[in-house]
């Protein structure tokens, strides 16, 4: 039982995690069937274990990819995910299926492509565009009315005539590979990230708060589903044939299916001849044609029952090692790259992919020249997946790890309980200081235009910035000299680097490059101290009372701020003028102990004041804001109309519910 709860409670964990990576940062770290596979069994263990249920479980939502900086739009009919299938045998399971659900009606079946981009939402009344919103969480999402106007294949005006005075039409909105490759090409140049896939980049596209930037990018548009009261026809099918009419860009591929034979056809075809296609794909939907049969069917909780998604096997290579070489990261990491003789996979080329640590080519045991199959599944970056042994040459050397640092050449050391190896030359290895220069200027960090890798390592190579706080000292004759620099381009960065001092406090604790502090992390640990002087004082226990912050994050912070060395640039920033505390209004200032160690939940609508500010009280008074209801749960603050689930959690457990009047009482 207990082995049951660690695995439901790892799931859970993991599973936000990826769904935040997928529909916020948009960086995936796994592919779409490992992340199925692990919902899938998350679902069995909950269904096993009913006593566990928990509202805010992965598998009671669909993810979101609301932002901040748009305005939230409620979607007229919800905007659910698919049920995925990964085989031909599951698709015509689900015909079948579908054909005993409607007591033996024969269901027509369209085919389509899965496009992979992002979905949207728009809206149009007699004739004209009038909104277009992200899938969000599937009951609302953020409204990007602006940025796809500038989108020329979707319609402004509507051509023709026939459509209905409101209607509601969705689709995905892509980059097609050109645009794609050219726009990584750009970033490239100025020293920039590159987007891992079309997917991301149109994802972050969509996202952007200057629409002459989205419109420059190049973005496309495929729709493929209508919606309303008036539609004219009564089946998927044509209508969607009737909007192709109207001006919208419907694919081709779609395509109706009378038998499962013709199902199993389609996507025999399809799996070779998507490579062809100018944009992304990363499989096909099948729907119910008839929408009559689609209102019989219905939807479960996530999903219609009448449509099913077949995702297409990632696609694999087989080429040949030319070396491995080994990267040094600005945290001393030793991380193994395979050189690759350049494979076609998903649209690019590949030609590098990681071998993230020892253990792993350890595991996969390379050899000189090998051949290695390379899998891409579209959406994550590459990796090797196994290795053809048959075809090892002979008398070839298996592939050592490095046991000294490839830049400066110090004796690597193994960091306790992981499979790291780090070179531990902070101050005088080359890729570290530079990678740390890098990440510093970063657009997320101090956001200092004009300084990418190429130039942080120019820059450190002429002796000008040895060290971050170095930046704040450079004059624009010293840039004007260098190569690839002009007056304008000087300029340009010394303007950033003014510009900078008023980056906020969270940002620069981020900018620091403390081990293992990343964005959100920052941001927690930035509120909590609300000072470079608090931080720097704080132990190990004032730490790890901090949110998402555990023993190892906390002893980094501890060892970072204990490094003279480290403490000599904070106090260079600070005289530099960048921002080195919170501004009065984001720390919430400690009013009383009244809640000390308790965990509180908040839920329902209140009266006297916002959630937020409620949250404000819980921390102003020593009390700790948790978003799920458990057995460490000490009392919930519930206004009205608080969630029928959680009221059956919370008397279940036992656990106490205050009302506003109550909570505002016992903090007087």
């Amino acid at each position: 039982m207990e082995q049951n709860k660690e695995r439901i409670e790892w799931l859970r964990n993991e599973l936000h995690r990826h769904n935040h990576n997928y529909y916020i940062l948009n960086r995936p770290e796994i592919s779409d069937r490992e992340f199925d596979m692990m919902m899938k069994e998350l679902e069995a263990l909950e269904s096993a274990n009913p006593d566990m249920a928990d509202p805010n479980s992965p598998t009671q939502r669909v993810g979101s990819d609301i932002s901040k900086g748009f305005e939230q739009a409620k979607h007229i009919y919800p905007m659910l995910s698919l049920a995925n299938t990964y085989s031909i045998d599951d698709v015509d399971a689900w015909v079948n299926r579908t054909d005993e659900s409607l007591y033996g009606q024969k269901a027509e079946i369209v085919g389509e492509m899965k496009f992979d981009g992002t979905g949207i939402s728009l809206i149009y009344e007699h004739g004209l565009l009038v909104r277009a919103v992200t899938r969000g969480d599937g009951e609302k999402g953020d409204d990007v009315t602006e940025n796809v106007r500038t989108i020329r294949s979707i319609p402004l005006k509507l051509q023709g005539d026939g459509y209905p005075d409101f209607f509601e039409i969705r689709g995905e909105i892509v980059l097609p590979w050109k645009a794609f490759d050219r726009l990584n090409a750009e970033r490239e140049a100025a020293g920039e990230p590159l987007f891992a896939n079309p997917r991301n980049a149109a994802a972050g596209t969509l996202k952007l708060l200057n629409s002459a930037e989205v419109a420059r990018r190049g973005l496309d548009a495929y729709l493929y589903y209508l919606l309303g009261d008036n539609l004219p026809f009564d089946n998927h099918y044509d209508n969607m044939m009737e909007a192709k009419k109207w001006g919208f860009k419907v694919s081709e591929a779609m395509t109706l299916l009378h038998s499962i034979d013709d199902v199993d056809r389609y996507i025999n075809h399809w799996d070779k001849a998507r490579r062809e296609l100018p944009v992304a794909t990363d499989g096909l939907v099948f729907k119910v044609n008839s929408l009559r049969q689609q209102l019989n069917l219905g939807f479960t909780a996530k999903s219609p029952r009448w449509a099913v998604a077949y995702k297409f096997a990632a696609e694999r290579a087989l080429t040949r090692l030319r070396f491995v070489s080994f990267d040094v990261g600005r945290m001393g990491i030793i991380t193994p790259v395979a050189n690759l003789e350049p494979v076609l996979l998903s649209g690019t080329v590949v030609k590098r992919a990681s071998l993230h640590n020892e253990d792993i080519m350890r595991t996969l045991g390379i050899h000189e020249h090998d051949m290695l199959y390379v899998e891409k599944g579209g959406e994550i970056i590459p990796k090797i997946t196994g290795v053809d042994t048959e075809a090892r040459e002979a008398d070839c050397k298996a592939v050592e790890f490095v046991s000294h640092c490839p830049a400066c050449g110090t004796p690597l050391v193994r960091v306790e309980g992981e499979a790291a190896w780090v070179c531990p030359n902070k101050t005088g290895c080359l890729p570290q200081i530079v990678g740390r220069i890098e990440h510093f200027v970063g657009r997320r960090m101090m956001n200092i235009d004009g300084i990418g890798e190429e130039t942080a390592a120019l820059l450190f190579e002429k002796g000008l910035v040895k060290n971050i706080a170095d930046l704040y000292e450079l004059r624009p004759e010293q840039l004007e000299g260098l190569e690839g620099f002009g007056k304008k381009s000087a300029e340009r960065v010394i303007d950033g680097i003014a510009a900078s001092r008023l980056v906020p406090f969270d940002r620069v604790v981020f900018a620091l490059s403390i081990p293992y502090v990343g964005e959100t992390t920052a941001k927690k640990v930035a509120k909590a101290a609300g000072s470079i002087d608090h931080l720097m004082a704080m132990g190990q226990a004032e730490l790890e009372s901090i949110e998402d912050v555990g023993p190892r994050i906390a002893r980094t912070i501890t060892e970072y701020f204990a490094d003279e060395a480290n403490r000599e640039t904070v106090a260079r920033l600070r005289a530099a003028g960048v921002q080195m505390e919170m501004p009065e209004e984001s720390v919430v200032e400690t009013i009383s102990d009244t809640l000390a160690g308790k965990s509180i939940v908040i839920s329902g609508v209140f009266e006297h004041h916002s959630r937020d500010q409620y949250k404000a009280m819980i921390e102003a008074h020593g009390g700790k804001n948790v978003g799920s209801i458990s057995k460490k749960t000490d009392f919930i603050l519930a206004g009205d109309n608080m969630g029928p689930s959680k009221l059956e959690k919370a008397q279940k457990l036992g656990i106490p519910i205050i009302s506003e009047e109550e909570f505002l009482k016992m903090i007087e």
